[in-house]
């Protein structure tokens, strides 16, 4: 099964090369489950990675959110999503100027050094797009950047005019590998693919088996929906780390994603 094939107009319009990476670990493995693995230590980190690594195509983390912290215990973390294939998503949600965001890509979590993708919020402008890929530069790596151009939690700011300026910066960066849209909303979801066209790819939270409203404004959607409606990944968390069996609930996830890239 070739990659092309099954991904079809998405294969041949985009142009960044780690959403080919993405897109064959997707069909090689049958699945478009990204996990974000929101936990507290590197220990759980890499146990949860070497569960359900084999029925995920990528893995995001909020590196400020590890309580322990180092830089070689990091790279257990590094070693041990390398080791299952997965790209490195640091959902660092960037927000400064430029020449400040490129600072923040080194630092003391040195983040240009290990994450393949990040994500950006446009507020600060378009150069905020150029600064994170001048901190890849640095280091002699090609990285992507998810634009956030939709939120599922409740009450967020992001309206449709934003919305609208954050795809113009996109579509015009080879930096930007796509955007962030709400997948709780497969209206919203379809209303974002078709001002995005084919070129990008947009990944999508807010989703959960149960489709039931979380805690503190989160809002979730059926993943299924979501990839018909034209998301490429859905990011599952809790639904995945917070399961009696999180190897099961990953194969869930992966079934349902998996099956819905098939039939749209």
């Amino acid at each position: 099964m070739q990659a092309a094939d099954v991904w079809g107009s998405r294969w041949s319009s985009t142009a960044h090369p780690l959403s080919h990476r993405f897109m064959e670990a997707a069909v090689e493995k049958q699945t478009l489950v990204v996990l974000a693995a929101d936990l507290e230590t590197t220990a759980e980190l890499v146990q949860l990675i070497n569960q359900v690594g084999p029925h995920i195509a990528a893995l995001k983390t909020h590196v400020d959110m590890v309580e322990d912290y180092s830089k070689e215990a990091w790279g257990d973390v590094v070693q041990a999503a390398h080791g299952h294939g997965l790209l490195l998503f640091e959902d660092r949600k960037f927000a400064d100027i430029g020449r400040v965001s490129q600072t923040q890509m080194g630092g003391v979590y040195d983040i240009r050094s290990w994450a393949d993708i990040v994500t950006a919020h446009r507020v600060s402008g378009p150069d905020i797009v150029d600064g994170i890929a001048a901190g890849w530069d640095e280091v002699q790596r090609i990285g992507g950047i998810f634009l956030l151009a939709q939120m599922s939690s409740r009450g967020n700011l992001l309206t449709e005019s934003y919305t609208d300026e954050t795809i113009s910066t996109g579509a015009s960066s080879p930096h930007v590998m796509g955007y962030i849209g709400n997948g709780s909303s497969p209206d919203e979801v379809s209303s974002l693919r078709e001002k995005v066209g084919e070129g990008k790819m947009i990944w999508t939270p807010g989703v959960n088996l149960s489709a039931e409203e979380g805690i503190l404004g989160q809002r979730y959607g059926h993943p299924s929906d979501a990839i018909k409606a034209g998301s490429d990944a859905v990011i599952v968390g809790s639904g995945i780390h917070k399961s009696d069996d999180p190897v099961a609930a990953a194969k869930a996830y992966a079934d349902a994603t998996w099956s819905a890239l098939k039939t749209r």
